[in-house]
């Protein structure tokens, strides 16, 4: 049950994962060995030689969203942590919260063809949210998504120095996206349901900055949207 403050947070607080939706593939963690190599060129020759079913090799524009998780926004409320948006960042009533997309690029394959699926790379730059609490600021900035790794990064500060400049902070879990889909008439390619989880590096950080052990690897932040141009 969300309590008034959390109904509250919900109303203001940033999309502190927002930048998921298109890191949906499974992580393929590589090693140096031959049988890891071997996997990674057949991989390769596998994404050559398959179609992509919507590919655009220079984003311009869109937008990255999330619907927070209940759970999430009352864990705020509970460890006293206000959260705002940072630069180009919003937040709606409804607790959706935006991201602008600066640049990048995103090939996307029918699921099941090629792995990773969602291929490419999308920074938001110029945005971000901060979380302040116990006479600490923290700000994550600069986000950029790495669909092959099912890893968000982003630039993390605290009370005004940069503690890193890429830093680890949210795993996307793919097995929650829904299918590709359109809207405005083709020129709009839709990707949702990727649901963003707190890694335990940006747990430990926050942890470290606030005085608690509370946020844990794996915590469930929301359930993320991102709509980009096509072009078309």
């Amino acid at each position: 049950m969300t309590t008034s403050r959390g109904t509250r947070l919900l109303r203001t607080i940033p999309a502190f994962a927002v930048t998921g939706v298109l890191a949906l593939g499974v992580t393929a963690c590589g090693s140096d060995d031959d049988t890891s190599s071997t996997a990674n060129d057949a991989a390769t020759t596998q994404t050559q030689a398959t179609k992509p079913a919507a590919q655009v090799d220079d984003v311009t524009g869109g937008t990255t969203q999330v619907t927070l998780d209940k759970g999430f926004v009352e864990a705020l409320g509970t460890l006293k942590l206000t959260p705002a948006p940072v630069g180009d960042a919003k937040i709606s009533d409804a607790g959706v919260a935006s991201f602008p997309v600066t640049g990048g690029n995103v090939t996307y394959y029918k699921p099941g063809t090629v792995s990773p699926f969602v291929q490419g790379e999308l920074d938001h730059d110029g945005s971000g949210l901060s979380l302040t609490g116990g006479g600490k600021k923290v700000e994550l900035t600069d986000f950029k998504i790495d669909p092959g790794a099912s890893v968000l990064t982003g630039k993390v500060s605290v009370d005004g120095e940069v503690a890193a400049e890429s830093a680890p902070l949210f795993f996307l879990d793919g097995r929650t996206l829904q299918p590709l889909r359109t809207a405005s008439g083709g020129k709009t390619a839709i990707l949702q349901g990727t649901t963003v989880k707190l890694k335990q590096e940006a747990a430990d950080l926050l942890n470290q900055t606030f005085g608690t052990d509370a946020l844990k690897g794996g915590l469930v932040i929301g359930v993320a949207k991102i709509s980009v141009p096509t072009g078309a």
